[in-house]
């Protein structure tokens, strides 16, 4: 490479690699590029710069200014490298599951760090969404990065990321895997990429806990809850995230996140942490998934160095349970297999209390799942139709679309991701080829676990 003025000028070229353990029992390529050798560490370097640049043009940010943003580390990190050479301030907004690695990796840049409770919803006050937008109003001459709802985040990657990625592989590309986060790195590639070939399937990773994977199923805002690994989930719906480049959205736990960060490092030589490990994961399944041969492109987001105090620290690990033996590779289609063939019912939401409770009587089940055509609208229970006719609904109302309390997942899923399901009262629906194929309850769980 030849000499550049700055950092900035030294943000993107990173290296494409082949994976030599994930997927190697597959006849697929999986193939990872390093974003986590950008200067600032991570694949939001190139959102940062851009972001600045955009704002700079449009004068939204000038001389002398502060750049406020809420992160999750890595953005903040790029926006603290330029801001360090155009001479801005910064003030960062994170929750507080974060790596104690990025708070000081930011304050060294003599960036402010503000810490937020994680456990609150978006527009609760002490979120960090709504307290960076507070500090926005009460610091004049600042300037709002809001890279959940930038348009410059995405075209970062629709500039940048997509053409070398594109070039890196002389086009041959069947898949683009990208853990899902503010959405601008899967919306830009993968709109660059559809441009150059449409039967480049592009397909997002995402968290358990997150709401990504049930709203892309189903078309519902299910409730999201918490979840360890970093830098990738939301619970709500960011305007840079565009569904309509995603083909598909595939789910990994904690556990599959951080076993393939370690694997990573220590099999592969490629230092990135978690939301690396879970795209990697979901490589894997999907070469495992397939009937032929993938050349399948993901994404190393950033550097293993951020959670060296977590991911890669057996003391915490073993604290949160990751430890503790090798995770059953028991799917949900052994369950179903064992369970043998139970008819799927399902409802219209024009169906009234009367003839669902009618259903579930003749059928002996106490809840059904809604559906308009294949797409699962809610699901309603026994306890859901009480309710509505102790509210004042007659046996003839229409049923409608039911509440958000399931979560979806597919044939191969882990059976012990399960438990995350039911403890928060949810139930598991699950699809195949985008059709519902069957319903999974606690005592079907608890039955085949206490029989195995």
């Amino acid at each position: 490479m030849a000499v550049v003025d700055s950092v900035v000028d030294a943000v993107g070229g990173t290296p494409l690699v082949r994976l030599r353990t994930f997927g190697a029992h597959t006849e697929s390529n999986i193939l990872a590029k390093l974003e986590y050798m950008n200067p600032g560490g991570s694949v939001k370097d190139r959102v940062a710069f851009q972001i600045i640049t955009d704002a700079e043009e449009s004068g939204a940010l000038v001389p002398g200014g502060t750049i406020i943003e809420a992160t999750s580390g890595n953005t903040g990190m790029g926006l603290a490298l330029a801001a360090a050479i155009r001479g801005y301030k910064t003030i960062f907004v994170m929750p507080d599951k974060m790596s104690e690695e990025k708070i000081r990796s930011l304050r060294a840049f003599g960036a402010k760090v503000v810490i937020t409770p994680t456990n609150v919803e978006p527009e609760d006050p002490r979120s960090y969404y709504c307290v960076a937008k507070k500090l926005v109003e009460d610091t004049p001459n600042s300037f709002y990065a809001n890279q959940y709802h930038n348009p410059s985040n995405p075209k970062a990657h629709y500039t940048s990321t997509g053409p070398e990625i594109w070039e890196q592989c002389e086009g041959n590309i069947d898949v683009f895997v990208s853990a899902a986060g503010t959405g601008g790195t899967i919306s830009g590639v993968g709109k660059f990429l559809k441009e150059k070939n449409p039967n480049i399937r592009i397909v997002a990773a995402d968290p358990v806990g997150s709401l990504y994977y049930d709203y892309f199923h189903s078309g519902k805002l299910t409730e999201a809850h918490s979840y360890l690994v970093e830098g990738f989930g939301e619970d709500f719906l960011p305007s840079t995230m565009s569904f309509e480049y995603i083909d598909d959205v595939i789910r990994v736990t904690d556990r599959e996140c951080f076993d393939g960060a370690r694997k990573l490092v220590r099999r592969e030589g490629i230092y990135a942490g978690g939301s690396s490990g879970g795209a990697a994961v979901a490589c894997e399944k999907i070469a495992e998934r397939s009937e032929r041969p993938l050349r399948i492109v993901t994404i190393m987001c950033d550097s293993a160095s951020r959670y060296l105090s977590k991911v890669f620290n057996d003391n915490w690990m073993r604290e949160n349970g990751f430890l503790e033996g090798p995770e059953s590779n028991a799917i949900v289609a052994d369950l179903l297999s064992r369970r043998g063939h139970v008819e799927v019912v399902t409802a219209a939401p024009e169906r009234s209390i009367r003839e669902v409770i009618g259903m579930m009587k003749d059928i002996g089940i106490s809840q059904i799942p809604v559906i308009v055509g294949e797409r699962i609208k809610g699901i309603v229970g026994e306890r859901d139709l009480l309710q509505r006719l102790v509210g004042g609904d007659t046996p003839d109302s229409a049923i409608g679309e039911g509440s958000a309390k399931f979560a979806i997942v597919d044939p191969i899923t882990r059976l012990s991701m399960l438990p995350e399901f039911f403890g928060r009262d949810q139930t598991v629906l699950v699809m195949n080829d985008g059709r519902l194929i069957g319903v999974i309850t606690k005592i079907d769980y608890i039955d085949y676990v206490t029989s195995t």
